[in-house]
């Protein structure tokens, strides 16, 4: 069923959840937003959302060791209490997420957390590839804003397709732990090493 983006948005207005949350949401409800609200209410993730601006002090560092031992993980998780740090839900998460970096390797954190310059340099790379093949002025901007979006859906954590669930974003599973477990959750900085690499790769924030 086709969902229109206006009725996301304003179901997202109403709730506080994530887009992907009410799309999922209205497509469960055929459309109907006052059913998709008491959806997103049973499923706590209309909460969640709100949750996002409380402060997380508490949390963990987390160390993921792939099998061989030539390849690491250690991801700073952060709450807002030392009980929720503690409880099996935010260790699985911690767990989940160092998997994701050890296997997908993201250049930052978030969109936020790219350096400008090297976007700009992968536009470039990405209009002379265009003109290349002939296209128009038009279709070149689409083709590179498309790429661009892809690029930050490979290299940004948060925008990653989450490994053990093509359906899911990271920032889904981290949004669904919000819900779960009741309080705010982020990731403050990460670091991946690798056997033969001269330095580690610090992407994380600092």
């Amino acid at each position: 069923m086709s969902i229109d983006a206006k009725l996301v948005k304003t179901l997202r207005d109403k709730t506080g959840a994530g887009m992907m949350d009410c799309k999922k949401a209205l497509v469960e409800t055929l459309g109907d937003i006052d059913k998709a609200v008491d959806h997103l209410r049973k499923s706590g993730v209309a909460k969640a959302e709100k949750k996002g601006v409380r402060e997380t002090k508490e949390g963990l560092v987390y160390s993921y060791i792939h099998a061989g031992g030539r390849l690491g993980v250690l991801v700073e998780l952060n709450c807002e209490t030392d009980f929720v740090a503690n409880t099996e839900g935010f260790i699985e998460l911690a767990h989940n997420l160092a998997m994701q970096i050890a296997a997908t390797n993201p250049v930052a954190l978030d969109r936020d957390s790219i350096d400008e310059a090297t976007v700009e340099r992968e536009k470039d790379i990405f209009m002379e590839q265009a003109k290349s093949q002939g296209k128009p002025d038009n279709i070149i901007e689409k083709m590179v804003e498309g790429r661009i979006n892809k690029f930050y859906q490979e290299s940004c954590l948060m925008d990653q397709t989450y490994i053990k669930d093509s359906d899911k974003k990271v920032h889904d599973l981290i949004t669904e732990t919000i819900s779960t477990l009741g309080e705010n959750i982020s990731i403050n900085r990460y670091i991946r090493f690798a056997i033969g690499e001269s330095d580690p790769s610090n992407n994380g924030q600092v």
